[in-house]
């Protein structure tokens, strides 16, 4: 059989998706169940501790497959928007989540309890958290998304998902200063691959999540002679 990468196949030696069963050998195949992540921002991690390796991160809205979960409360998942695979916190995920209409497109908003920027904030959401709007209202400072399940925020900081940002450069640069964080996806810690994956994915180009997937995935190589002064804007250094 062909070796997948366990980092984009839900592969174990006890359990596997059962989409790739005749591909790999495991002792069980079950099938994934769609949930969504309900916290601003969920780890990924190797293992199912708190001290793991972060592998990577999920963002509020982002769809999961979800494939075992321990009594301990962690869930073995798969993530829908990168298929990277790993064990995040049972209590940051929910079945029960409406479609998401928008996305968060700048670093971070608040999700205030009411349409009013006065009003208690809920929550802070980072750029890229996908959300369902279920109305719309406005007073003297601004206009509104209501969200689902509870809260509004500025609608100056959403775009709806068909409505790709245009400039995936301008979108990292957003970034400029976020704290760096090894599996990180939001403005509240990022790593390198990440700052690619998010700012491409937000501008309509899908990009895997790790380095070596994005080297040999994402564009063409190029032959700048090692003259710096011949790279581009938007072009990607690895090394």
């Amino acid at each position: 059989m062909t070796a997948l990468d366990p980092r984009i196949h839900a592969i174990r030696p006890d359990l596997a998706d059962i989409r790739l069963k005749g591909r790999v050998e495991a002792e069980r195949f079950v099938a994934g169940e769609p949930f969504a992540v309900i916290a601003p921002t969920a780890g990924l991690y190797r293992h199912p501790a708190p001290d793991a390796l972060l592998a990577s991160e999920l963002l509020y809205g982002e769809p999961v497959q979800v494939f075992e979960t321990t009594g301990e409360g962690w869930s073995w998942v798969q993530s829908e928007i990168d298929a990277y695979v790993g064990w995040v916190g049972r209590d940051a995920l929910s079945p029960d989540m409406a479609e998401p209409t928008h996305i968060v497109s700048t670093p971070r908003t608040f999700v205030f309890s009411g349409p009013d920027i006065k009003s208690s904030p809920l929550a802070i959401l980072p750029l890229g958290a996908r959300i369902a709007l279920s109305g719309r209202a406005e007073d003297a400072n601004a206009r509104y998304g209501r969200i689902q399940p509870a809260g509004a925020i500025v609608m100056q900081h959403l775009r709806p998902i068909a409505e790709p940002l245009p400039d995936f450069v301008a979108i990292a640069e957003s970034l400029a200063g976020t704290p760096y964080l090894w599996g990180g996806r939001s403005a509240f810690g990022i790593d390198c691959s990440g700052l690619i994956q998010l700012a491409l994915g937000l501008s309509g180009i899908r990009a895997p999540r790790d380095t070596d997937m994005q080297q040999g995935e994402l564009g063409q190589a190029l032959d700048f002679g090692r003259s710096l002064p011949a790279l581009r804007r938007g072009d990607l250094v690895f090394w």
